[in-house]
């Protein structure tokens, strides 16, 4: 009797993924915030654009570049342990082999078989490191091209979901006018962002929206609210 395929479904967020959410995030709430309290202010909507899109291209070069970095480091993290693990297998390979053994163990194989997988590992050396990196340090190599990836996505990401919230103010003249029009399109787009990223990154899709939405609103009705308070009436 035939036997049903036994498929497993799981989810691993890649790293362009995490990038889009990171920079699309930031990009509808930052800016929604501010244009929100820019409109409660003043009137012109012209007003609200130039420094919309002020922030836009200040936001997206300053995240573009934080996920520069970020990547940067990891990859030298990366690369630096990999040299001390080489030099350890080499000037501490007792050590090291008992640790591998540790680790065998740990995952529930008994002694003597351990013994034999470090007898093996032992006399490859790449593989050796290979294992210590992904099981004692729990690091994977990064893509050498990833820094410049993460960078361009996030910024790219954070522009798309800025100019979301302020196309409203491009269209419209009046602040308060383009305010409502510029509430409704970003809280839709942050429900709808919010489900796509709780359906990529294995959350609740429903609860991700709406805790989305939650975020954003509150980050723009609190900016509101300090500019209507600090401006002269």
């Amino acid at each position: 009797m035939p036997s049903t395929p036994h498929i497993e479904k799981h989810f691993t967020a890649t790293e362009t993924i995490r990038d889009i959410v990171i920079g699309m995030s930031d990009g509808l709430t930052v800016p929604f915030a501010l244009a929100a309290g820019l409109s409660g202010a003043i009137a012109a909507s012209n007003i609200v654009v130039t420094a919309g899109l002020a922030e836009i291209a200040a936001g997206s070069i300053a995240m573009g570049l934080g996920g520069f970095l970020a990547a940067r480091s990891d990859a030298e993290h990366y690369h630096n342990e990999r040299a001390r693990e080489e030099w350890e297998v080499i000037e501490k390979a007792d050590l090291e082999k008992e640790e591998v053994a540790e680790i065998l163990e740990a995952y529930g194989m008994a002694p003597e078989q351990s013994q034999q997988v470090v007898l093996a590992l032992s006399k490859d050396h790449k593989a050796w490191v290979d294992f210590m990196m992904r099981f004692e340090l729990g690091l994977e190599e990064p893509d050498p091209k990833r820094a410049l990836t993460s960078a361009l996505t996030i910024a790219l990401s954070y522009i798309a979901g800025g100019f979301i919230p302020l196309s409203a103010y491009i269209f419209i003249p009046t602040a308060s006018t383009a305010l409502s029009v510029s509430i409704v399109m970003t809280l839709i787009a942050l429900f709808v962002f919010g489900y796509i990223k709780g359906t990529f990154t294995g959350a609740k899709p429903w609860l991700s929206a709406i805790q989305t939405v939650l975020i954003g609103g509150i980050a723009a009705a609190v900016a509101f609210a300090i500019a209507r308070a600090i401006t002269p009436r």
